[in-house]
């Protein structure tokens, strides 16, 4: 049953952009897809199993419009967007790779650090903002960013740390298994990500 709900959904989100091209319609499929998924979660304490937490999510679906916005800038076309989880300090790094024209290649970036509320609720307080361009960053991919972060690299960016009182937030994690995970934010977004290996 379980994974009949899921290969359902993942079908439902195939070629939607991650929700860029998803009508009204469609999210609202997408949204009863999601929540019968939920009902099956393997792991309704997800943040007891941190080894299924941490790593490397790319992002497969939303309902956010901050995030899908970056995309339709003219011009500009959203690559992959990653969640990287390290539940051992408490972080989370967004990062969105922007496509351009050739060689102009860029970035959006936010650190976080979260605190469990819950068993499945964390509060999320943002606080480094990152834009700029992929070459001038020396981005690569993620791990070896977040190893520049972490080491308080300084970027040729937009660079710049964030009042976390300002910027915060929470995120339900409502379904987690080995390669997929579900999360529902405090503005009401969706989101749907897959485990990089």
């Amino acid at each position: 049953m379980i994974n009949q709900k899921k290969a359902t959904l993942l079908e439902m989100i195939a070629g939607k952009n991650r929700g860029l091209l998803a009508t009204e319609t469609d999210k609202a499929a997408i949204l009863s897809a999601i929540t019968q998924l939920e009902d099956f979660n393997p792991n309704p304490r997800p943040l007891e199993v941190p080894q299924l937490l941490e790593g490397n999510w790319r992002l497969l679906y939303t309902s956010s419009d901050e995030l899908l916005g970056i995309g339709r800038f003219p011009l500009l076309k959203l690559g992959q967007i990653y969640q990287c989880i390290r539940v051992a300090d408490q972080k989370v790094y967004n990062i969105a790779e922007v496509q351009s024209l050739p060689l102009l290649e860029g970035l959006v970036s936010v650190a976080a650090e979260f605190e469990p509320v819950s068993d499945k609720r964390v509060n999320v307080k943002f606080n480094r903002f990152i834009i700029g361009s992929q070459r001038f960053i020396g981005y690569q991919s993620p791990n070896p960013f977040i190893t520049d972060i972490e080491s308080g690299k300084k970027f040729i960016a937009i660079d710049f740390n964030l009042k976390a009182r300002e910027q915060q937030g929470w995120l339900d994690i409502t379904y987690l298994d080995e390669d997929l995970r579900i999360g529902r934010g405090n503005v009401g977004s969706v989101f749907v990500l897959t485990k990089v290996v």
